[in-house]
């Protein structure tokens, strides 16, 4: 793997800190076991005032139209990947060069944020919404990613630019299919997971064929599974990857008759689905905990689980 794509945190930070609520955003940021990549774990498209506590960040009012946002959880979030950083473990990969960021120098503010897995395990990469205006990963990709890694799978959640989101995610998928082996990874089997704007992202790129016109290659593999949450997407073929959906009955945003009519001709299509939807529940639940949408991931993760079994049964 290039030098500059694998940017380790420093092992001379300081291992006694451990982050709570009163934590600020500076405290995070400054602290070496991220390296220089620390400003990428909040909202980079945002106005963000380093002075405020991981209470005060973990609010709507940053995370604009996200809901069940929770500060122990933003905790937990910084304080995993800052203990895999002082076990010298890699958190972070940047996805394009040293020499692709001097010709543009957008492309240092993305990433993928590696929460770990077992060896030899399937990947995920994780996309949060925000509208094509930020990434309110700390909310929408962060959680999931640390809940599949608990459970094994290789996780990431991916820092991208808000106008060049697929090209963004189109470089994640090859960066990974790539150095699959120095990372880990099971190459040939994938998921790709999103909320809301990162949905449509997941829901493009698990298209076979809009996967082959991004990426420029015929030799990755389509996507498992697709994992979409509250999104009003509606576009479908026969290329697109076996999908999973939820979304709130109470969402301004997302349509929940929208994404189940989508699922639907999928269905007809014989592309295997699955749909949740729950009652009085408004857009950007997160993984919805101390919600009634709570379980759903452990329903994603076993449906991704069966198309994945399902596609080397076929391939045998």
């Amino acid at each position: 793997m290039e030098k500059e794509q694998k940017i380790k945190a420093n092992n001379t930070a300081s291992k006694k800190l451990i982050y709570s609520q009163s934590s600020t955003v500076n405290d995070v940021v400054t602290d070496l076991a991220f390296g220089n990549f620390g400003y990428l774990l909040f909202p980079v498209d945002r106005s963000i005032d380093r002075n405020m506590t991981l209470a005060e960040i973990s609010t709507s009012d940053v995370y604009i139209w996200y809901n069940y946002i929770r500060a122990d959880k933003t905790v937990e979030i910084i304080n995993h990947l800052k203990g895999r950083a002082n076990k010298g473990k890699t958190i972070f990969f940047s996805i394009y060069t040293a020499s692709e960021i001097a010709k543009d120098s957008s492309k240092k503010d993305t990433g993928l944020f590696y929460f770990g897995g077992e060896k030899g395990m399937p990947f995920a990469i994780m996309n949060a919404g925000g509208g094509f205006m930020y990434v309110g990963a700390m909310h929408d990709s962060f959680p999931h990613a640390l809940a599949a890694s608990q459970l094994g799978y290789n996780s990431f959640a991916l820092i991208y630019r808000p106008h060049h989101a697929y090209e963004d995610l189109a470089q994640a998928i090859k960066f990974i299919y790539d150095h699959a082996e120095e990372l880990g990874v099971d190459r040939n089997h994938y998921s790709l997971w999103g909320g809301s704007a990162g949905a449509r992202m997941a829901a493009t790129l698990g298209n076979e064929e809009y996967l082959r016109h991004l990426t420029g290659r015929k030799d990755i593999p389509q996507a498992d599974a697709v994992i979409m949450q509250y999104t009003g997407y509606n576009s479908y073929s026969p290329a697109d990857a076996p999908t999973y959906a939820c979304v709130g009955t109470s969402d301004s945003i997302a349509s929940a008759w929208t994404m189940q009519s989508r699922l639907q001709a999928l269905e007809r299509l014989s592309i295997p689905t699955e749909f949740h939807s729950y009652p009085g529940l408004p857009h950007g639940f997160g993984l919805g905990t101390g919600t009634n949408a709570e379980g759903w991931f452990n329903d994603a993760i076993a449906f991704w689980k069966a198309q994945t079994q399902q596609r080397k049964k076929s391939s045998n």
